[in-house]
């Protein structure tokens, strides 16, 4: 049964994204600050930030996440594993790892295993690894999906919204999939509240969202 629209409070869900790729140490940081300010659980930026982000946020509940192998995927294992190590020596404790597109179409799964698993055991940080559903079947998504509850990932993540956003039915499949046992990360053109709200009711446990800040005061608005 979907969540009760008045009982979602989205502060709990917005991971506070800035991946822009000519992001500047100002912006991040701004970032930072409104993601600790509204008790965002992360914020999500590029691995050369990672540091920055971890400085402004050392005394804030608000994680740091960065993307790994991103926006395409096509990396080998051992540059992730690197770029990932990197990023958890720098500060970060949340990955957003890019799954490699090009094996699960020419159906290597035990290759998306080691990747995926090799990250989560080397790291022992979060690790979100991001499907591109956009670019997938629904029967590769499944195939997907399960590969990595496998490896041991801690969520599912839509896609980088390079190649198309999340929907609520992608978010119900995956769901459908998970029954709950890992985490949902929609993301991907969440530009309102109205969208984020279906998010979440479909299953989504984190939305990775550039318009953080925005959708909360629409949504404080929408509660008056």
């Amino acid at each position: 049964m979907a969540i009760p629209e008045y009982d979602i409070d989205l502060s709990r869900y917005i991971e506070h994204s800035m991946l822009h790729p000519a992001a500047t140490v100002e912006q991040v940081k701004h970032y930072c600050q409104a993601a600790d300010q509204w008790r965002f659980p992360c914020v999500c930026i590029y691995p050369n930030m990672v540091r920055v982000a971890e400085e402004a946020l050392h005394k804030s509940r608000t994680n740091v996440c960065t993307v790994i192998g991103f926006p395409s995927g096509a990396h080998t294992a051992a540059s992730k594993l690197y770029e990932a190590q990197e990023a958890v020596d720098n500060g970060a404790t949340e990955l957003d790892v890019v799954m490699s597109l090009g094996l699960l179409k020419m159906g290597n799964s035990d290759g998306i295993y080691k990747e995926v698993a090799q990250i989560r055991e080397t790291t022992n940080a979060v690790v979100k690894v991001i499907l591109e559903t956009g670019l997938l079947t629904d029967d590769e998504k499944c195939l997907a999906a399960e590969i990595c509850l496998d490896a041991g990932a801690d969520y599912l993540k839509t896609s980088t919204g390079w190649f198309g956003g999340a929907t609520v039915e992608d978010v119900e499949l995956l769901y459908s999939i998970t029954k709950g046992r890992i985490g949902i990360k929609a993301a991907g053109g969440i530009k309102t509240a109205t969208q984020a709200i279906a998010l979440v009711q479909a299953g989504a446990t984190r939305l990775g969202t550039s318009r953080g800040v925005k959708i909360m005061e629409e949504r404080e608005a929408m509660a008056d």
